[in-house]
């Protein structure tokens, strides 16, 4: 029996959530993020409808940078962008409804993120009967929630995650074992999941740009240039990924993050959404089902935007609010001396995270809550 996987992504679900709940926004571009305050917003796009996307606006896109592509597509005719709050809530209460309907259909699923989940369907037998249950899957989620998803079908998690993406929206991509090295060949290296844009970078300064370049690179050449990152991608490349499918995924950290209206190095504005961020994650810790934590992270941007992080671990785990105020308070302070800010710079986002959890309550069932983090 071959092994068969599939990816499942829900197309831009948050704006799709806003648009099936309030019908003014439907055919009209919409993002989901910060506030953009006449493009004086400092947080980011949450994600965007595939009309905004036509602007240049994707996930992560500063909210500032989309209110002047919304202001750029005005000027020129096109109608401006609609701006939404992010309503995690409402969204996480959408995925548990979606991920309920995927597991009536198959019964190992492993949900990746508040949007997207992988599926074991080997069971099946085929490519044939995977496809037909996985078009019965997108049929019921649209009829039950109103919501397109796209879903790849592959030999393994690597294929059917690049494929799920191959023709959104409510898209369905089929790529057998004997097709895949092909089907991986001509695509940009950027697509394979872990090279990012240093990566990127170096690649293409050796004349690396598509996964057939990558491909034709030896294994002792990619460890010289990658470290034991190269051997990851030279398995990755030939379309190779043994990871299986876990019916739990348990979520690595639990965090958040506030962008500042104003830049600063105000050390009582700072102390005082310290506090608040280590209130925060101490409630979403206990509202998640995590009993405790071993390391703490803390994140600083400054205004000229670059991002330093500092950890701790701590030698006993804990869930002790004074415990996390103390440690987040002994990764800020250098921060605001010439230890970690020798320039005084303002400061522009503070993020506090927390990592090493320990589960509660781990189960087959359990939802793992998503996170979005953009620092």
């Amino acid at each position: 029996m071959p092994r068969i996987i599939l990816h499942l992504d829900m197309d831009a679900f948050f704006a799709a959530i806003e648009e099936r709940d309030t019908p003014a926004f439907r055919g009209a571009p919409l993002v989901v993020g910060a506030d953009p305050m006449g493009g004086k917003g400092r947080g980011v796009a949450a994600t965007s409808n595939y009309l905004a996307r036509a602007y240049g606006i994707h996930s992560a896109t500063p909210i500032s940078t989309a209110w002047r592509l919304s202001e750029a597509a005005r000027r020129a005719g096109k109608p401006p962008v609609t701006f939404v709050s992010v309503d995690m809530k409402k969204y996480a209460r959408v995925s548990g409804k979606v991920m309920r309907i995927v597991r009536c259909f198959i019964p190992r699923v492993e949900q990746a993120s508040i949007d997207e989940a992988y599926g074991e369907v080997s069971w099946t037998g085929s490519y044939e009967e995977a496809e037909r249950l996985c078009r019965r899957l997108k049929v019921e989620i649209h009829s039950e929630e109103q919501l397109t998803a796209s879903i790849g079908i592959g030999p393994n998690k690597l294929i059917a995650k690049i494929a799920s993406g191959w023709r959104k929206p409510n898209g369905l991509t089929v790529v057998r074992k004997e097709e895949a090295e092909a089907f991986l060949a001509p695509l940009p290296i950027r697509l394979i999941p872990g090279i990012g844009p240093k990566t990127e970078d170096i690649l293409k300064a050796k004349g690396i740009k598509i996964v057939a370049d990558l491909r034709a690179v030896a294994l002792h050449q990619l460890e010289a240039l990658l470290g034991k990152r190269g051997a990851d991608f030279h398995e990755k490349v030939r379309a190779r990924d043994d990871s299986p499918v876990e019916e739990y995924s348990e979520p690595k950290s639990i965090g958040e993050q506030e962008t500042f209206e104003v830049d600063t190095l105000d050390s009582h504005t700072l102390l005082n959404q310290l506090d608040e961020l280590v209130r925060g994650v101490i409630d979403r810790l206990h509202h998640e089902g995590f009993h405790s934590f071993r390391t703490v992270v803390l994140t600083v941007r400054f205004a000229d935007f670059v991002t330093k992080s500092r950890a701790h671990t701590l030698a006993m785990a804990t869930d002790d609010h004074a415990t996390l105020r103390r440690e987040a308070l002994k990764l800020m302070l250098p921060f605001l001396d010439q230890r970690e800010n020798p320039n005084r710079k303002l400061i522009r986002l503070l993020g506090l995270r927390v990592e090493k959890l320990t589960n509660s309550r781990l189960s087959w069932s359990s939802t793992p809550t998503y996170s979005p983090t953009f620092w």
